[in-house]
């Protein structure tokens, strides 16, 4: 490392030092390590997409930033004054589209197995495959280190901004933001004393992980370890009617996607109290012009649920939105220190299912960068540590994910999951008033060959013959 081109050194976040860690511990895992993939179809400019690049990394401090941790007590970051992002770039016009969807196969599995060097910024990287005379496919490949989901719409914006510009040959300005370094230091005033408190009074009782009973399935055949995601969209009609209820009630849509995650926990292990990871955006209210800092600042924090069988469900719904409320006042504080605060064992993982309800500005990634271009068919590959992530996309259509440990739970048990999700959605739709012991994981064919079994019907078929 060049000193001459060293601009700062600071501490990690916590999370960042978690990011560190479980990458460091298990690098064959390549676990936070991100691709984004989409096309871009028409007059695409070569020159200013990489020039808007170059200057959105002179922009945003974190996206010129390496790690240390060697030899010294606490790892940490440096910013560079200068670097450089790679844009590397392939010309594929001539090559067969089903042998070119192979290649592609390939690269973004080889792109994934070598990883970052933490040590050298930046630790994100593009990839050009031109397809035919008007279209490319981009590969983004970026580190959970440097970017979590709001930074990186952000930064996506950013780039379209000045790409319009440059595509023209203007200059284009944005607006000043602040360095992820100012989060740092708001960080480092935090009283964690206060967040002591409530966190022991949050999970008092709790003394084991929350088991998956229900989920995990035995035996499954030694495989690559690896992780793989499902997904489901509900309609339209679906989406707002949810929106609407929740509006109604004065309840916002993440309460009402986690209390089903909650629910489907509690009846799969037959426990009336869970546990499960929640993802938080981690942007503190008090800290100005947040909405617009680029770097890590989500965190994943422990909710512990009580599911009463008698409760009514709204009632239940406003609870857990009231606790979450709370806890907003606490998100700052490190998973490491609430684990030490709980009666659970360093030894063993405080949940193992965590929900993240994404509510980032994707509108960057949609918005044309300039006429006559279009940006579409986005896709992402992304593994946590986590066996189990839930997953709520609020779009027009409501998409629900599942990304698993393939070493854990099998495709059939996943499926499940999701069809049980939407089955208690859509009964929480048709009685919102109902009891929480009497919201049904079946179809209304299924409840009604089992209440016909209950009632142990039988048929006449002499009318038959």
């Amino acid at each position: 490392m060049k000193t001459e081109n060293i601009e700062d050194i600071y501490e990690l976040s916590p999370v960042q030092q978690g990011i560190l860690f479980h990458s460091l511990y298990a690098p064959e895992l390549k676990l936070y390590f991100i691709q984004v993939s989409f096309t871009v179809r028409g007059n695409f400019n070569l020159a200013a997409f990489d020039r808007a690049w170059q200057q959105v990394a002179q922009r945003h401090t974190v996206l010129r930033t390496s790690f240390y941790w060697e030899e010294i007590d606490k790892p940490l970051q440096v910013v560079h004054r200068n670097v450089k992002v790679p844009i590397e770039q392939h010309d594929w016009r001539g090559v067969d589209p089903v042998e070119r969807d192979k290649r592609l196969e390939s690269f973004v599995k080889s792109d994934r197995d070598r990883g970052f060097d933490f040590s050298q910024a930046p630790l994100m990287r593009l990839t050009l495959f031109r397809l035919t005379d008007d279209s490319y496919q981009i590969i983004w490949s970026k580190h959970h280190l440097i970017l979590d989901g709001w930074s990186t719409a952000l930064v996506f914006q950013d780039v379209v901004q000045l790409y319009q510009g440059f595509a023209r040959s203007k200059d284009a300005s944005l607006a000043p933001c602040r360095p992820f370094k100012d989060y740092i230091t708001w960080l480092r005033k935090q009283d964690l004393s206060k967040a002591e408190v409530f966190w022991r009074q949050a999970l008092n009782g709790v003394q084991s992980p929350m088991p998956l009973t229900n989920l995990e399935t035995e035996n499954l055949p030694s495989q690559e370890e690896r992780y793989d995601e499902q997904q489901i969209k509900l309609s339209e009609v679906t989406t707002a009617a949810l929106q609407s209820l929740a509006r109604q009630h004065q309840l916002t849509l993440n309460t009402l996607f986690q209390g089903v995650w909650a629910i489907l926990l509690s009846r799969y292990s037959g426990q009336n109290q869970v546990v499960y990871g929640c993802g938080v955006s981690g942007r503190p209210v008090d800290l100005g012009r947040v909405e617009s800092m680029v770097g890590v600042f989500i965190n994943t924090l422990p909710v512990c649920v009580k599911l009463e069988p008698e409760q009514f469900l709204l009632d239940w719904l406003k609870q857990l939105q009231a606790q979450q409320i709370e806890m907003r006042q606490y998100e700052y504080t490190p998973l490491v220190e609430i684990q030490g605060w709980s009666e659970v064992p360093r030894s063993l993982p405080l949940f193992e299912s965590i929900v993240v309800f994404e509510n980032y500005p994707v509108e960057g990634f949609v918005q044309n960068p300039d006429e006559g271009l279009e940006i579409l068919n986005f896709t992402g590959f992304y593994k946590t540590n986590y066996p189990l992530n839930i997953i709520g996309y609020p779009e027009s259509e409501l998409v629900i994910g599942i990304s698993y440990d393939c070493q854990r739970f099998d495709t059939h048990t996943i499926t499940g999951i999701l069809q049980h999700f939407e089955i208690v959605l859509q009964g929480i739709l048709a009685n919102p008033n109902v009891r929480l012991k009497d919201l049904s994981l079946l179809t209304p064919f299924e409840q009604h060959i089992a209440l016909m079994l209950e009632k142990e019907v039988t048929f006449d078929f002499a009318g038959f013959f």
